[in-house]
Order: C-alpha cells, then sequence, then structure tokens
C-alpha cells in the first residue's frame, strides 16, 4: 500500500504537460507586430486610394481660385514683361528685377497647400516653367579656361572712403585693362597715382578712365548725355550753367591680334520718385546714344564696359544687347549681381562684347564702392 502511493505522484509527474516557460508579453508582441506588418500595405493601399479618391472629387479643383489666377498672371508676366506701360518707368522696374519674379513662387505654392486647391497647384507650373526657360541657364557654370584678356569694370563710387585701397584691390585683379566710373577730379589723381606702376597706359575723359597693360590711342569722349534730358539738365540749361562732364570714353586697344574698341560708360542714374515713378530718362537717352555709337563703329571688335544702370532684360538696352552680347550670360556663373555692394539684387554693371568670345565671367569682392567689380577673361 505504501509502495502504491508512493509511485502515484511520480506517476503524475510524468503524465502532467510541460510548462511553458516563454514571456506572455513577448509573445503578445510578436503577434501584434505579426498583426501590424500584415495591415500595414493595406493601410499604404487605402491612403492612396483615398487620395486618389480626393483628386477625382471636384473640391479641390474648385478651391483656390484667387492663388490660381495669380500663379498664372505670374507665368504670364515673365515672358511678356515686354508689354508691360513703362509709363513711369513702370517696365523699366520690373524687368530691373525679373529675376526675382521666382521668388513668389513659393508663396503661391504655400497658398495652394493651404487652401488644399489642386487647381492653383497645377497653375504654378507654368511660372515655374517659365522662370527656369529664362532664367535656369545662368545658374550653370558655363565659364571655359584660357583668355587672352581680362577686364574689369568697377564703378568706384563718388564718395569712396578709401580711393587708394579700391585702386590697389583692382590693380591685384590682374586685370589687362581697367575701366572706373564715377571718378571726381580728387579721385582721379589718386586712382592715376596708385594704377601707375601696374598699367603704363591710361586715359581719362570727365568722371569715365581706361587703365591698360597694353597701347592705347584715339582716345575721345562719347557723348551720352544729348538731348539735356531730367530736371537737373534742364535747370542747367535755364540757368546758363556748365555742362556736366564726359560720362563716356572710347579708346583703341592694340593687341597681339590687332586693334580692339573699348567703350568706358557711366549712363544716367535712374531714381524712384513720388511723381514721375521709375524715373529713367537720362538713362535712356544715353543706351539709345552709346548703341548708336556702337552702330558706327567700324572695328569689328568691339567690348562695351560700365556702369549702365540698367540690367540686360531692361528694353531701355535692346539697342545695344541686340548688337552686343552680355559677357556674364555667355560665360558666367549665376546672375552675377553687382549692385549694392552690400546685399547685391541687380547686375547694372555690365561687360558687353562683339568680335571676341566670352570665356569666364564673375563678380570681384567689394571694395569701398557701393558697387561690386565685375570682371571678364575674353579670347579672340
Amino acid at each position: 500500500m505504501s509502495e502504491a502511493l508512493r509511485e502515484v505522484p511520480g506517476a503524475r509527474q510524468q503524465d502532467a504537460p510541460e510548462e511553458h516557460t516563454g514571456n506572455p508579453d513577448t509573445t503578445r508582441g510578436r503577434q501584434d507586430n505579426a498583426a501590424f506588418e500584415d495591415t500595414e500595405p493595406d493601410a499604404r493601399r487605402a491612403r492612396v486610394h483615398r487620395t486618389f479618391r480626393s483628386l477625382l472629387s471636384p473640391d479641390p479643383w474648385k478651391r483656390g481660385p484667387v492663388p490660381a489666377a495669380l500663379a498664372l498672371l505670374l507665368g504670364l508676366l515673365m515672358p511678356l514683361h515686354t508689354h508691360i506701360t513703362d509709363r513711369g518707368g513702370l517696365g523699366s522696374l520690373v524687368e530691373t528685377f525679373l529675376p526675382w519674379s521666382g521668388l513668389l513662387v513659393p508663396v503661391l505654392l504655400a497658398a495652394a497647400l493651404w487652401r488644399r486647391s489642386a487647381t492653383a497647384t497645377v497653375a504654378l507650373l507654368l511660372p515655374v516653367v517659365t522662370w527656369l526657360s529664362l532664367f535656369g541657364g545662368l545658374l550653370l557654370d558655363k565659364s571655359q579656361p584660357g583668355g587672352d584678356l581680362t577686364v574689369v569694370s568697377h564703378n568706384v563710387n563718388a564718395d569712396n572712403p578709401d580711393p587708394a585701397g579700391t585702386a590697389r584691390a583692382l590693380a591685384a585683379s590682374g586685370a589687362d585693362l581697367l575701366a572706373l566710373e564715377e571718378m571726381t577730379p580728387r579721385t582721379t589723381a589718386v586712382y592715376a597715382r596708385e594704377l601707375a606702376r601696374t598699367y603704363p597706359y591710361h586715359t581719362v575723359q570727365g568722371t569715365v578712365g581706361l587703365w591698360s597693360r597694353l597701347p592705347l590711342s584715339q582716345s575721345r569722349p562719347v557723348d551720352v548725355l544729348r538731348g539735356n534730358a531730367g530736371p537737373l539738365a534742364r535747370t542747367r540749361q535755364a540757368e546758363d550753367l556748365p555742362a556736366d562732364p564726359p560720362r563716356a570714353l572710347r579708346a583703341t586697344v592694340a593687341t597681339d591680334q590687332g586693334p580692339l574698341a573699348v567703350y568706358v560708360v557711366h549712363l544716367g542714374s535712374v531714381r524712384l520718385m513720388p511723381r514721375n515713378g521709375f524715373w529713367t530718362d537720362s538713362r535712356d537717352v544715353g543706351a539709345n546714344a552709346l548703341a548708336k555709337a556702337v552702330a558706327a563703329e567700324r572695328n569689328e571688335r568691339v567690348v562695351v564696359l560700365g556702369d549702365l544702370n540698367g540690367t540686360t532684360d531692361d528694353r531701355a538696352l535692346d539697342g545695344l544687347t541686340a548688337q552686343l552680347r552680355s559677357a556674364q550670360e555667355a560665360a558666367g556663373h549665376g546672375f552675377g549681381f553687382s549692385w549694392p555692394a552690400s546685399f547685391p539684387v541687380a547686375r547694372i554693371d555690365q561687360i558687353l562684347v562683339r568680335g571676341v568670345e566670352p570665356k569666364n565671367a564673375w563678380v570681384l569682392p567689394a571694395t569701398g564702392s557701393d558697387h561690386l567689380p565685375v570682371a571678364a577673361a575674353l579670347g579672340w
């Protein structure tokens, strides 16, 4: 009896099922992960399905008519800017800052997303494609190695606090030709003294000058102030005051490949005036006079250096850009903005060429002027 009782517990232990020693939480976690993995593709498909359903519904296409209209207007404004009236200088003002119109695209995109407007979002394709077609090429680096002649142009600013330092910085640029604009009688003497060692040849006409490593000849002023445009000119004429000093010159540079005609120019300033709007009269008259002088130039090789107070998109310079190429657009990298020096927003300092090949174009570091110097390497 006692032996049977002793065997029973052993038998029960042998017949009892094995205990599960795993962690219940771990097991539940595996089951939850498996369930999540099973449902995740379904949830993704559901989201995609809901997105397509929302796009196919009429509501997103009815929302946001105002941002959609503004997007279309912006897309049409950029290629049709020449049709904007120039009354009060409006057309020139728009064209001066035309590259910045691209900043309106993210603003309109934010409005479209906020309104959940499919119409406005699709309409934004027009200004994006238009801006890229007009200015996208400027973002590419078009520079090439080489170059036979390096030219620099700089509006040195009549109020430059350090003309001597500006002259030394420009001489260190390695330019073969150095064009300066907006000089005064006092600063002209400073530039002549500081640049004499590097540039044995130079010519000055009024407020502009050309310094050269190569011989110069046939220097003469170019009248870009004809017509007495602007209120200041009319006042001087009425009061019989002396005329402005020359603001442009033409000289011949003797190169190994033959003569090169060089124009150094400072066209009339533009002003935002309360009554007259964007006043450009003096600049426009000077641009037309310069275009006629270049058209009459017999030399096949021509370089125009200077502060033209206008971008190459500005209609006022059409007479010049129809004859000459912009070195920055042909061989630069980026927009090459040159004014104001503290935060450049426009390229109004130009290097325009005919009969020579731009190899590279760039903007030099700031000096004591409110303009940045612009430079280009030219080949034959």
